[in-house]
């Protein structure tokens, strides 16, 4: 999944930026618009997030990992959910993409309960959330020809999700490292303070769904930019500057409380809209699921957890591809400040490709 999620990441920009520019047309499912929407939130993403479910449940439950013909046909429902956005349409074309991700939530829910892992079955929620988002794109698409509240909806989702995870594994990344490194002050645990940053950012982010426009949502957003900002201060993150995997999960979860205060800004100024989804979108979510996985390739073949200077140019590439896409947004920069976000994705990914695909593809070397 890691693999197929870094070349559709790929793919899919470069469909995308051919279809803008008019130098390809392509039977793709609703408009161009629409389509880069979903199968960047619905496609790239829901491909990381298995890949690290699959990964991560069998350590927190202690049971077999997801493997043979189950992971084979998995991956073929991802597959050919991507094929029927690019050339199919219609509601028979619908059926088939929403079903890989009501799958993965089917095993993720089995395996936790079965592992009787109660702890980590919070996931469930946002996971549930993040299929039924998806089934409401194509719901509202058909409807009403575009897919905002389902779109808002796959954003509170995985911003959720980045928030319970992202919170939970980067401080304790970071504590595990720097006990290796000898250092006596480490960050904190998963605590009351967290908890309640994130019940409230949650609460702030369903406001958001369902009036984005209001100044309401905007102070509720800016109060949960502050607990998140608050939440990651406290976890040492300049002192992982020698570790770039390890930096970039503090760096790209910064990039959640500064989206969330341009979605504040956004009924002074829909620009910020736009801009923050995009810093979100990209620095956030890109940027932290290519560290994940990243740290997962490396550790799960048997590998070093150590980056070399093409992955630190990888993730160097992604955060510089979201700040050009935000300021394109806000400043209406010349058109080929978007091609060249669009390329510094490209590049991120196709170095992850290039350098980790491979080991993906080979038996894991020996512990």
């Amino acid at each position: 999944m890691f693999l197929g999620a870094s070349l559709f990441a790929i793919l899919s920009i470069v469909i995308w930026v051919l279809s803008l520019r008019g130098a390809a047309e392509l039977p793709l499912y609703g408009d161009p618009h629409l389509w880069h929407m979903h199968e960047m939130l619905f496609g790239y993403v829901s491909a990381v997030l298995t890949g690290f479910l699959l990964t991560a449940v069998p350590n927190w439950t202690g049971r077999a990992p997801v493997v043979g013909s189950l992971l084979v046909g998995l991956t073929g429902l991802w597959v050919a959910g991507r094929a029927v956005m690019l050339w199919g349409s219609g509601w028979v074309a619908a059926g088939v993409e929403v079903l890989f991700l009501f799958a993965v939530l089917a095993i993720t829910t089995r395996e936790v309960i079965a592992g009787r892992n109660w702890r980590n079955l919070m996931v469930v929620g946002p996971v549930s959330v993040f299929a039924l988002a998806n089934l409401g794109f194509h719901t509202e698409s058909a409807l009403t020809g575009n897919a905002e509240y389902a779109t808002r909806a796959g954003f509170v989702a995985i911003m959720a999700l980045l928030m319970l995870i992202g919170g939970r594994i980067t401080p304790a990344f970071t504590r595990n490292w720097l006990k290796q490194q000898g250092h006596a002050h480490l960050p904190p645990t998963f605590g009351r303070f967290d908890a309640v940053s994130l019940l409230v950012s949650v609460l702030a982010l369903i406001l958001w769904f369902i009036v984005p426009d209001i100044l309401v949502s905007a102070g509720s957003l800016a109060v949960a930019a502050f607990l998140q900002a608050v939440r990651l201060g406290r976890w040492g993150g300049l002192r992982t500057l020698p570790n770039p995997i390890l930096f970039t999960l503090h760096g790209c979860f910064a990039m959640i409380p500064l989206g969330m205060l341009m979605l504040a800004a956004a009924p002074f100024d829909w620009a910020f809209y736009a801009a923050g989804l995009h810093v979100i979108g990209i620095a956030a979510i890109g940027g932290m699921t290519l560290a994940v996985m990243l740290r997962a390739s490396m550790g799960h073949t048997g590998r070093p957890l150590k980056s070399d200077i093409w992955m630190n140019a990888a993730l160097i590439a992604l955060l510089l591809a979201s700040g050009l896409r935000a300021a394109w947004s806000l400043w209406g920069l010349p058109g080929w400040m978007l091609d060249l976000s669009a390329t510094l994705w490209i590049v991120a990914f196709g170095v992850f490709a290039l350098r980790v695909g491979p080991w993906l593809l080979r038996p894991s070397k020996p512990a």
